[in-house]
């Protein structure tokens, strides 16, 4: 045995307790630290080998482990870029060095650019709605781009298409075509059995134009022996500028303009749509295109109804930028209506505890961890996010105290044992005298 191989054991011993009281210290020191992920110290016994009855003290040996799989607490604040993940899954950032790198730390902010960046100075990325709804890159984060929220000023977007949807009259009587060939020369009412209803579109500079729409069964289909009474028919749908209908009448026609578009919706015996059910506003004055789809209207014995929603924005200002939990960022505007922004993906790699840690409270890739692999919020096993929200760290306050007085603890211990070596090496180096 070796007086001064158990010094060496007594000092190895300190060593790891000075590394199990650092991760404390780390871990208090960040107890609140958005997003922030406890470390730990495992210790694991060094052994040297020994012969006969002389025994080698050997030494301990640690390694740090990172509970970054361990979900924290979510809080909810008033900030609706403040962002936290429910499940599995990390933010892609990008640090000043342009690198992209994981955090789950959302406590997103703008800055003086429009960028969300969070209280590390890292930006967050994600998909642009620019070019349309956005498909993900897996194994990459080719085409991230920095999620701006700066809206400033008014936005107008023309209206391209709408979907009309409802239920036509199947007891409806056949009727003239309300708007005849020319609306400017129908000087005739309609009949109780045409049924009109209006849609508001949007021009290019987000102006109002209102649209009124007719119905009318222009014909039944006879049903051959030994079918029922055939209900299968056509109906026409005539759309006309609402600025242009008459004004004083018993109805709107004659209109000044003709129609702006005209077609024909064909129904089954079981009041189902067998016509493609497309018909187009051509509209001469705002020089638009507006694809309209009836496809979602039925033909069934109750009382007419019918609702257009078209796409499009009127020119309002934007209030408020909104996170869904897809990672969709929408832009609210005044008037009520949204418009996606930006969509936000989340990364995860195979063994998350395995990250390497980097200052910023960021984490990016290595061999141990796996590859990072990229998807959208709740798909393929990734989390949800939550606006409004922050995920707290996952330190245990009481149990870091209760380990920093056993670190202590065992620090003083291992501290006598060199001191009780010392003083034997003392007696061995007074024996000369």
């Amino acid at each position: 045995m070796s007086i001064f191989g158990s010094m060496k054991t007594a000092v190895s011993g300190m060593n790891a307790q000075a590394n199990r009281l650092s991760t404390v210290a780390d871990n208090i020191a960040n107890v609140n630290t958005t997003g922030y992920k406890a470390v730990s110290t495992s210790f694991s016994s060094l052994v040297l080998p020994s012969s006969g009855g002389n025994y080698n003290s050997g030494g301990v040996q640690t390694s740090v482990r990172q509970a970054v799989s361990d979900q924290g607490d979510i809080s909810y604040t008033t900030s609706s870029t403040d962002l936290a993940i429910s499940g599995d899954g990390f933010f892609i950032v990008q640090g000043p060095d342009g690198t992209p790198v994981l955090t789950r730390a959302g406590d997103f902010t703008k800055d003086d650019e429009g960028n969300l960046v969070n209280a590390a100075g890292f930006m967050l990325m994600g998909y642009s709605y620019d070019s349309g709804a956005p498909a993900v890159v897996v194994n990459g984060f080719d085409g991230l781009v920095p999620v701006n929220v700066n809206q400033d000023g008014l936005t107008a977007i023309a209206s391209t298409s709408g979907i009309f949807k409802g239920n036509l009259d199947s007891n409806a009587k056949i009727a003239p075509v309300a708007p005849a060939t020319a609306p400017s020369a129908n000087l005739a009412t309609t009949t109780t059995d045409t049924k009109k209803v209006s849609m508001v579109a949007y021009d290019r500079l987000g102006n109002k134009v209102m649209y009124d729409f007719y119905f009318t069964k222009s014909s039944v289909a006879a049903a051959p022996p030994p079918a029922p009474p055939a209900t299968a028919a056509t109906w026409e749908v005539a759309m006309f500028r609402n600025a242009d209908a008459a004004v004083g009448g018993a109805t709107s026609f004659p209109y000044s303009t003709a129609a702006v578009g005209t077609g024909a919706l064909t129904f089954d015996r079981d009041g189902k749509m067998t016509s493609p059910g497309t018909v187009n506003i051509a509209d001469p004055v705002t020089g638009q295109t507006i694809a309209m789809d009836f496809s979602a209207f039925t033909q069934l014995g109750a009382d007419f109804s019918g609702t257009g929603t078209p796409n499009g924005q009127a020119a309002t200002p934007v209030k408020d930028v909104t996170v869904d939990g897809d990672g969709i960022v929408y832009a609210k505007y005044e008037d009520g209506s949204t418009k996606p922004l930006y969509r936000i993906p989340l990364a995860n790699v195979a063994s998350p505890d395995k990250l390497t840690l980097m200052s910023g409270n960021v984490y990016s890739a290595n061999g141990q961890s796996g590859v990072t692999v990229t998807g959208f919020p709740q798909t393929n096993g990734l989390g949800t996010i939550k606006s409004g929200a922050l995920e707290g760290s996952n330190v245990d306050l009481a149990g870091e105290l209760t380990e920093m007085i056993e670190s202590q603890r065992s620090y003083t211990a291992n501290s006598k044992v060199f001191q009780t070596g010392s003083d034997i090496m003392d007696v061995l180096v007074n024996l000369k005298r």
